[in-house]
């Protein structure tokens, strides 16, 4: 008997879990959009093949070993930065701000970015000489910043800015960015804001930029890709940096994107107060 007429089932079910893996950008809506969210974790059906000592394991193995295998094989450079980040999803009317907000500023960043705020930033105002805040974003620094503008996601009120920080290396493009958010049969305030941000960058010609924020949409999803700037967890951190729920994390929505500037480390935190978990990185100018 060859092995797919001894246990057909495994060799069906290594197949699909393949498929999934190899084919997630072709599946429909709302339905795409949960299984790129927690697409690594179809890792975890290879485990039952695997005890089943079934050779079929071995395709979906490889599979995601390719995909994915390249987060967990180091981090960046690490050494000196000139800048450190930290972006913060605070959680609309976080139960524990000042808690919250004294971890933000014991990570000794040179720039907080903070999205969905309604709750008081007394501590992070008296760390940082310099912060702007426009609607439920605002971006806290070391440096100063100018050219504070909104930045228009179609969603009806203000999600996201821009500034330019000036560092002693030059200026910095800084962007803050809370997106609509993506469920189940409905993404289309991520998609259209998801669109507006990328347009936006597009446009924008700064030599070096970093965008900062909750982006709700995980790296592995189809339209991740629509923004043009690397990721720092990928390039600097090591593994998949998930941030969601912050009790017990399954995806990555937090996301700290670059271009013109050098990682060197990227980490997730987990902070107080909040569902998010905090994501940081360090750059070299």
């Amino acid at each position: 008997m060859t092995l797919l007429t001894r246990r057909p089932w495994l060799a069906v079910a290594a197949v699909l879990v393949t498929a999934v893996l190899l084919g997630h950008s072709r599946l429909p809506g709302g339905v795409g959009t949960v299984v790129e969210s927690f697409l690594p974790w179809f890792g975890l059906l290879i485990i039952p093949l695997a005890l089943l000592r079934s050779v079929w394991a071995l395709l979906p193995a490889v599979t995601w070993a390719a995909m994915f295998g390249a987060f967990w094989v180091g981090q960046g450079p690490g050494g000196d930065h000139d800048l450190r980040v930290v972006s913060q999803n605070v959680k609309a009317f976080n139960s524990e701000p000042l808690a919250l907000n004294r971890k933000l500023v014991s990570l000794k960043a040179d720039v907080v970015a903070l999205e969905e705020i309604t709750t008081g930033t007394r501590t992070l105002d008296r760390a940082y000489p310099h912060t702007e805040r426009l609607g439920t974003v605002g971006v806290w620094s070391r440096y100063p910043i100018s050219g504070v503008r909104r930045i228009d996601l179609g969603l009806g009120w203000t999600r996201a800015l821009s500034a330019t920080l000036t560092t002693p290396k030059g200026p910095v493009t800084i962007y803050v960015a809370h997106l609509g958010s993506a469920r189940p049969g409905a993404t289309r305030g991520r998609d259209t804001s998801l669109a507006h941000l990328a347009s936006a960058l597009h446009a924008d010609d700064s030599r070096r930029l970093i965008l900062l924020g909750d982006l709700n949409t995980a790296s592995t999803d189809t339209r991740f890709t629509e923004l043009p700037l690397d990721d720092a967890q990928s390039t600097a951190g090591w593994g998949f940096g998930f941030t969601w729920p912050s009790a017990f994390p399954v995806t990555r929505p937090d996301h700290v994107l670059y271009r013109g500037v050098t990682p060197t480390t990227a980490s997730v935190v987990t902070t107080p107060g909040s569902d998010h978990r905090a994501v940081t990185a360090d750059f070299r100018l």
